[in-house]
């Protein structure tokens, strides 16, 4: 009987390879021995984290270390940078702020709201996905929407009797990774792609105001949100049968006593659970205040968790510090080192030269182009564990394609936008993914799959407003 090799074991050979070619073999002409051995770092980075033959943990830790190491930065604490960025900080606090949701039951709270009027897992998604849609208007995170709905989902799926990996969890956590970030993209404050692409407008096409944006964005966005809530629903086969266990798990929920989350009615809130509410909203209109005034993102999120630990409130403890998914934390702060590397080595901008030269502009329709344009948009995505990273290296060069052939640089911005912020083909790309995959049962095919299925229907919504709606609006 043959022996199975294990991805864990094909991860680790393929990585070691992967370290033994980068140190041996010569760089290609236009790229430094730096650059080359920080491409090496992010490929072994990147199959130890999609293989997981070591913890997150061990294998960020590798990853920086070897960019020390090899001499790729010149010293540890350059090495290391992606740990100071913000978004370290405010992930972690939003992890915390989550917690606390769920500690004081509040989240079984909106639950509760949520089922009421539901009778069927899909209308239950419906539900769920119109609340983050609605959230998005004033919560400009998908991160924090994610860790937000992560603990409702859960204790929705307990409600409804649903086994682990059960579809209904399947399709809520492909809404709450895959198709959440597209809301932050329907206001010019919605996040940090919307803020990125919308200064780069300003700085290299026109001016462009909130209220312009609102008008280009929000018709596109929504009809490309309710279009993936449903492909999740779908993917997922959420059918008639699911119908029927959860009909049978209403039957036997009914005849216990007290009923289900849905059977319950609602009650008032304890005082943790209207401090953490009202902590959670102070830090959400705080959220809409300094998108305007330029109060740091991080800021409010970080008030927000002191409050809730200070004497007398307690709510989060070192308990709950101890908990926090830290895998996931030194992954992205790995992550944005290697990229950091990257790009002062020059080996961002050898990749993004290297795709542009193999492309023959010369001979392709305008439809082709923009084709291309959006291609190399998304090749570039796949690099950043952020999208509003890439669209910082993709659209300069993209629009100057677009200038010199003639395109439309104002719809071709925002169609990059939508695609870039759609499409997630690796878990790290979106934090929102990530951390959905890390709690529910999502596989790496799954991210993949679906991913490329947003891709597509973003192509189509863009290519739509594209040709019919932005001509009406501009």
């Amino acid at each position: 009987m043959r022996a199975v090799v294990s991805p864990q074991a094909v991860g680790l050979g393929v990585s070691s390879l992967i370290l033994l070619t980068g140190l041996f073999s010569k760089p290609p002409a236009g790229l430094s021995i730096a650059g080359q051995r920080a491409i090496m770092v992010f490929l072994v980075a990147l199959v130890l984290w999609l293989t997981r033959p070591v913890p997150y943990i061990v294998s960020s830790i590798l990853s920086v270390t070897l960019l020390y190491a090899l001499g790729v930065v010149e010293s540890f604490a350059v090495a290391t940078t992606g740990y100071a960025s913000s978004l370290i900080f405010f992930l972690l606090a939003l992890l915390l702020l989550g917690n606390a949701i769920a500690d004081v039951d509040l989240d079984r709270q909106v639950a509760q709201q949520l089922l009421r009027a539901e009778t069927t897992p899909q209308r239950t998604l419906q539900s769920i996905a119109g609340s983050i849609l609605g959230l998005a208007l004033v919560m400009p995170s998908a991160m924090a929407r994610a860790v937000t709905f992560i603990p409702i989902v859960e204790q929705i799926a307990s409600e409804f009797n649903y086994a682990d990996g059960s579809d209904f969890e399947q399709a809520a956590f492909l809404i709450l990774g895959h198709v959440n970030p597209i809301a932050s993209m329907a206001l010019m404050t919605g996040g940090g792609m919307a803020l990125v692409t919308s200064e780069i407008i300003n700085s290299t096409v026109r001016s462009i105001s909130w209220v312009d944006w609102a008008l280009l964005m929000v018709p596109p966005t929504v009809l490309l949100y309710v279009l993936a809530t449903v492909a999740a629903i779908i993917f997922t086969t959420i059918g008639e049968a699911r119908q029927q266990n959860h009909e049978a798990a209403k039957t036997t929920d009914s005849q216990s006593e007290g009923g289900g989350i849905a059977a319950e009615t609602t009650q008032s809130l304890s005082r943790e659970q209207w401090i953490v509410a009202a902590v959670t909203g102070g830090a959400v209109v705080s959220w809409i205040i300094g998108s305007f005034i330029g109060i740091p993102t991080v800021l409010p999120a970080v008030v927000a968790v002191t409050v809730l630990a200070l004497p007398r409130i307690e709510v989060i403890t070192a308990t709950d510090a101890a908990d926090v998914s830290w895998g996931i934390i030194f992954l992205i702060g790995a992550m944005l080192s290697i990229l950091d590397a990257m790009q002062t080595t020059g080996a961002i901008q050898y990749i993004v030269d290297l795709l542009t030269v193999l492309v023959p502009f010369g001979v392709l329709a305008q439809w082709q182009i923009i084709g291309v344009l959006l291609a190399i948009a998304v090749g570039v995505r796949v690099l950043f564990s952020t999208g509003s990273a890439a669209i910082v290296v993709a659209l300069p060069i993209v629009l100057e394609f677009g200038g010199e052939f003639g395109i439309n640089q104002l719809y071709l911005a925002l169609a990059v936008l939508l695609v870039v912020g759609s499409t997630t083909l690796l878990p790290f790309n979106t934090t929102a993914v990530l951390v959905s995959m890390d709690h529910g049962p999502l596989s790496h095919r799954n991210v993949a799959t679906f991913g490329t299925v947003m891709m597509v229907l973003s192509v189509i919504v863009a290519a739509g407003t594209w040709l019919i709606y932005w001509p009406l609006v501009t």
